[in-house]
């Protein structure tokens, strides 16, 4: 149903094999872990990384390049792991981290948000935001360029880190030079994708369906625009965007109709199709469809942030 490339059907193969049977929360934390660890590679040698568990926030890594830091001071990004707000953590999007802080020569800042359905909306916001003003307000510890920051982050994360943006403008505190929205969870309402991609590879609806339930166990959140930005009446004031969205995932229709909307509030966009990609494909590196979504998402970072 899906016309996928071989690299692609096989990367979706994998990524299956590891799946559980036991529909437990912590069986299935658990076969993530796995699947994440089995596509992670090695830390390269032109990379250091501590962990940080500052008093008051979240559990943070920091990725840093092994040169000297710029005069000025390191560009910085934010980075809000994927996982349907469920499942992952530090280790799961280290991959990520680290190609963005090698390639971009930037300090990355990858934050361990409490997860749901033990910690539902508002939780990983909060930790977001505080891990953001850590970050914002030079706690670091490291020679920063606090007018050169972004914030990314891929499906449940793109989600906070778009959230993000919108509670900064609310509190009139500065935003981000970029956001960055990797095939990211918007809404709640049905889409054209959603029904077309209902039974996509990785993500069906119905497995969307049951992250919203957990993230947003109470109706009413759902109408808050920091749960869910396309509830949003106003996108004005809002950081430039890049959105990356997968062709053949139920999402891709979020990423589509914010960009639109972020375009028509005079927000700066650059938007990615995603041609033959299925939500989570960033751990396909070296297919040729993945890397095209890889080299738009360094190209809008390095213009806003280099």
């Amino acid at each position: 149903m899906y016309p996928l490339s071989a690299g692609m059907a096989a990367f979706v193969a994998l990524t299956r094999s590891f799946a559980s049977a036991d529909p437990s929360l912590q069986a299935q934390r658990e076969a993530y872990a796995r699947m994440a660890t089995a596509f992670s590679p090695p830390l390269p040698a032109g990379l250091q990384v501590r962990d940080l568990a500052p008093t008051g926030l979240p559990p943070l890594r920091l990725y840093l390049p092994k040169v000297a830091a710029p005069e000025v001071g390191w560009p910085a990004v934010l980075f809000l792991h994927g996982g349907g707000w469920m499942l992952g953590g530090l280790d799961s999007h280290a991959f990520l981290c680290q190609e963005l802080a090698l390639r971009l020569k930037v300090a990355v800042l990858a934050v361990d948000y409490r997860l749901a359905p033990e910690h539902p909306f508002p939780a990983a916001l909060e930790d977001s935001l505080a891990a953001w003003r850590f970050l914002r307000d030079g706690a670091l510890g490291i020679p920063l360029d606090r007018s050169r920051l972004a914030v990314a982050g891929d499906s449940a994360g793109g989600n906070l880190a778009a959230a993000l943006c919108l509670a900064l403008r609310d509190a009139d505190e500065p935003q981000p030079r970029l956001q960055a929205l990797i095939y990211p969870a918007l809404g709640d309402q049905p889409t054209a994708s959603s029904t077309e991609c209902a039974d996509a590879p990785l993500l069906s609806t119905a497995d969307m369906q049951a992250c919203l339930d957990a993230y947003l166990p109470v109706d009413s959140l759902r109408h808050c625009p920091l749960a869910l930005p396309l509830r949003a009446h106003d996108l004005s004031d809002l950081a430039p965007a890049v959105i990356a969205v997968a062709e053949f995932d139920p999402l891709r229709d979020d990423g589509q109709l914010y960009a639109q909307r972020l375009q028509e509030a005079r927000v700066p966009v650059d938007y990615f199709p995603g041609a033959g990609l299925v939500h989570g494909c960033l751990r396909a590196r070296q297919l040729p469809e993945v890397d095209r979504l890889y080299e738009a998402l360094f190209e809008a970072l390095a213009k806003r942030l280099l």
